[in-house]
């Protein structure tokens, strides 16, 4: 297919994600601020823009701009790129407005993928010492590197030492991870009973491995549906009345409160009274407003180097990384980022951030352990790398040094080494020959084989080659060993059970780790398991990974299967590429084409060729516009008319996919013209209505798609791919939003029989390879491509690959396992 030439209507920037977040201080009459996460669906929005990206976009994630730069806030973004700020002008910078004006967010990363670069590769920095103060500066941050490198062996030696204990296991994860993780620890040692977690009894333990296992005699009753993680509990009125009065001190605006108890917990009063600058955990608060609100209780004790403001600015700046699919940051990056905030020594920032336990330091290339004599053989240079010893290896390399949150860090320290043990563990031996040979296809056969003799196999390859997977557990069940597969959406889920012929055989991941689908848990409290496929895995996420893989007991068997060319996963670390970057294991590559125009396109974006295909039953259509408005004139129209007139598909089942939430062709403003064609009326459910089609958050990174049915005191009640959800009055606003469009990121793991992909001519910035081909792959039966992106659409297929993220599990899995982990027979 050949891109139809639009007019490009002017030089709009891409869309803008423009969704209001918590009133922060600051806003006023300078207007919302558009720094930092939203709550909610746009928090998972934010963390949409770690996958794709523009290529050339600019180094908003870390990299501050220099002092000459304009002193108007650039509309997109993040504090990392805002202007460097001067002490004098800190201190004057006004706190809070008293209408208590929302911040808004403008930016999705350039609209749902412009992943920030980092610092550039010769690291250079924009505030370091003068040239008489170099030997000293230089001097201390080689102790401080020895320093943190000595604690943080320490920290992971007692870390290691401690995963002898079960009930520590995985204590170094949070969020999502950590919840469900404490959930199964608490119903494993009989501390409360799976009622206190879960909406229904819990599952009866299932009995022990032995091998080999028969097969189930029958499918399972569906199960009610269930929570995937503990509710969140409300604030207290005493919490809440106490962080009020602490924010009227300092001329905060009240509505603060409740997100500083809910990012805090119940001694948020006391937190910030103490620590002013913890507001930034706040979504929506920007450093320059933590910091007139810190003036406003602190008065003169604190200024630009305050240890608490610039341990807050390092834990920030990482967990904006996170946002984007960091684990870790080039340490010479966040120097340069703290110098854009008016920090005077960047060095002794970093060193107390390390020393707070706000960031771990690691050391990548050479000797990342260096001992006493090392640092005495060398001196650091500016970037905080050392330079070798004359008399030393002269092809060893230099130790670049990142910072990295603790969660992050141990999530894959954790998900190496459960790897690992999945690696060493399996019976290497058996012999699935016979099975193999009643495989349907060549490639399924090849998978068979694979894992009869390997613990972990990455298998990779389109739609089509999901009937693999497919084909793999069949053959385990027959073998008698307890098999199933996990997708990472319901959809996918109808779809592999529909691929296997057995809806006991597969479930959703997020439903397998919270125990609401699957087999439960065995006597050990690992999941009653001998093989787990798992669907969509660059979906995977390194603490959902580290979650699962410490879930598998010895022995077992994982597969990881997925597509290397669609868009990664909303949350931090890039598992699946990580896993076939470093070769830990046997690799099985489908040969399987995904047939049809729809399937030849997506193959050739997938190689960087857009190419022109027969597409006789009109199955690819192609629709140029002139405009945005245009645009959403005409998507209306296919999804409404065209498509269902053409294809006999209704518009419930056309899904619109476009680049960003905000812009003149946005997923609001597209969904705001789909309700009132589709689905009018007054939004008397916060918003909604009976028979709107919404996405529901219930999670950052997860998106649910569902219809709603009604809403009382309850909450709304939704109808998510058959299974009843019921979301609370008090969450309706922060996780559900209209779901006739969605973004890229949001339909990863999903399809549907037609899909309608808008690029308006604004929508430049955020294209790249990886969303052009996980956009185009969503329709079954048919595509139409709503064009109004002129030559930008060719240019991100062939010229704008996906964006790196900085992770560390690839090296250590290469660390870890021995160079022959990738045979079968390793």
């Amino acid at each position: 297919m050949t891109a139809l030439p639009g007019e490009t209507p002017g030089t709009d920037d891409a869309p803008a994600e423009d969704a209001p977040a918590a009133p922060a201080p600051g806003g006023g009459a300078d207007g919302p601020s558009p720094d930092g996460p939203t709550a909610g669906p746009d928090a998972a929005e934010a963390q949409e823009a770690a996958a794709g990206g523009a290529a050339g976009a600019d180094a908003v994630d870390v990299v501050a701009e220099p002092a000459s730069a304009s002193s108007e806030e650039p509309p997109e973004a993040v504090e990392e790129s805002a202007k460097t700020e001067k002490p004098s002008e800190a201190a004057n910078s006004s706190v809070a407005s008293a209408d208590g004006s929302a911040a808004e967010e403008t930016s999705e990363a350039s609209a749902d993928g412009s992943e920030s670069a980092e610092a550039s590769e010769d690291g250079s920095e924009t505030a370091e010492g003068s040239a008489d103060a170099a030997p000293a500066a230089e001097l201390s941050e080689a102790q401080a590197e020895l320093a943190a490198q000595r604690e943080l062996r320490e920290r992971i030696e007692k870390r290691k030492a401690e995963k002898a204990a079960p009930i520590s296991a995985g204590g170094g994860l949070s969020g999502t991870a950590a919840d469900l993780l404490a959930a199964v620890r608490a119903v494993e040692s009989g501390e409360k009973a799976g009622t206190a977690f879960f909406a229904r009894a819990a599952p009866a333990p299932a009995p022990a491995p032995a091998s080999p296992r028969p097969a189930p005699a029958a499918a399972q009753p569906p199960r009610p549906a269930v929570p995937e993680v503990p509710a969140p509990q409300a604030a207290s009125p005493e919490a809440l009345e106490a962080v009020r009065a602490v924010l009227a001190q300092g001329a905060a605006p009240e509505a603060l409160a409740r997100p500083a108890v809910d990012a805090l917990g119940e001694q948020a009063a006391e937190l910030l009274r103490t620590d002013p600058w913890h507001l930034l955990a706040v979504s929506g608060v920007r450093p320059e407003q933590a910091d007139g609100f810190a003036r406003a209780l602190l008065g003169s004790e604190c200024g630009p180097d305050d240890g608490r403001r610039t341990a807050a600015l390092v834990g920030r700046l990482l967990e904006q990384a996170a946002l984007r699919g960091h684990t870790a940051l080039d340490a010479a990056a966040v120097r340069t980022a703290l110098a854009g905030h008016a920090v005077r020594d960047p060095d002794a920032a970093v060193l107390n951030a390390v020393e707070e336990g706000v960031a771990l330091l690691f050391g990548e290339g050479g000797d990342a352990e260096p001992d006493e004599t090392d640092a005495e053989d060398g001196e650091p240079d500016e970037d905080g790398v050392r330079e070798a010893d004359p008399t030393a290896d002269a092809d060893a390399a230099p130790v670049r040094m990142f910072l990295g949150l603790d969660r992050y860090a141990l999530a894959e320290e954790s998900l190496a080494d459960g790897l690992a043990r999945l690696v060493n563990t399996c019976e290497k031996t058996a012999d699935w020959t016979e099975a193999a040979a009643g495989a349907p296809s060549p490639s399924a056969a090849e998978l068979i084989r694979t894992v009869a003799s390997a613990g972990l196999v990455v298998h990779s390859g389109g739609e089509a080659a999901r009937a693999e997977p497919a084909a793999l557990i069949a053959a385990a069940r027959g073998l008698g060993l307890r098999a199933l597969g996990a997708a990472h959406s319901e959809d996918g889920r109808r779809r592999l059970a529909a691929a296997t012929g057995d809806p006991a055989t597969a479930v959703t991941l997020a439903g397998l780790l919270s125990g609401a689908q699957g087999p439960g848990r065995d006597e050990d409290g690992a999941l009653a398991l001998d093989l787990l496929v798992v669907l969509d895995a660059p979906q995977l996420d390194v603490e959902g990974a580290a979650v699962l893989v410490e879930a598998l007991a010895d022995g077992a068997r994982l597969v990881l299967s997925g597509d290397p060319g669609v868009l990664g996963s909303a949350g931090a670390g890039r598992v699946f590429a990580d896993v076939l970057a470093a070769r830990a294991c046997p690799q099985v590559v489908s040969r399987t084409p995904d047939p049809g125009p729809i399937g030849e396109l997506v193959s050739g974006i997938g190689i960087g060729e857009l190419n022109q295909v027969d597409a006789p039953g009109k199955e690819v259509v192609i629709v140029p516009v002139r405009d945005a408005g245009e645009a959403v004139h005409r998507t209306v129209q296919l999804v409404a008319d065209s498509v269902p007139r053409a294809f006999s598909i209704p518009a419930e089942e056309t899904q619109v996919i476009t680049v960003g939430h905000g812009g003149a062709a946005g997923t609001r403003a597209l969904n705001e013209a789909l309700k009132q064609r589709l689905n009018p009326g007054p939004g008397r459910f916060g918003g909604f209505d009976p028979g709107d089609r919404v996405v529901h958050v219930p999670a950052p990174g997860r998106a649910v798609p569902g219809v709603v049915r009604s809403a009382d005191g309850e909450g709304l009640h939704l109808d998510c791919g058959g299974v009843p959800v019921v979301v609370p009055q008090e969450r309706v606003e922060s996780s559900v939003r209209h779901g006739w469009a969605l973004s890229a990121h949001q339909a990863a793991g999903m399809r549907w029989p037609a899909a309608v992909v808008v690029l308006p001519g604004d929508a430049a910035q955020g294209l790249s390879r990886p969303w052009v081909y996980t956009a185009f792959g969503r329709g079954e039966r048919h595509l139409s491509v709503v064009h109004g992106a002129d030559r930008a659409l060719p240019h991100a297929v062939a010229e704008v690959p996906a964006q790196e993220r900085t992770t560390r599990l690839r090296p250590l899995l290469e660390a870890l396992l021995t160079p022959d982990a990738a045979s079968p027979t390793g």
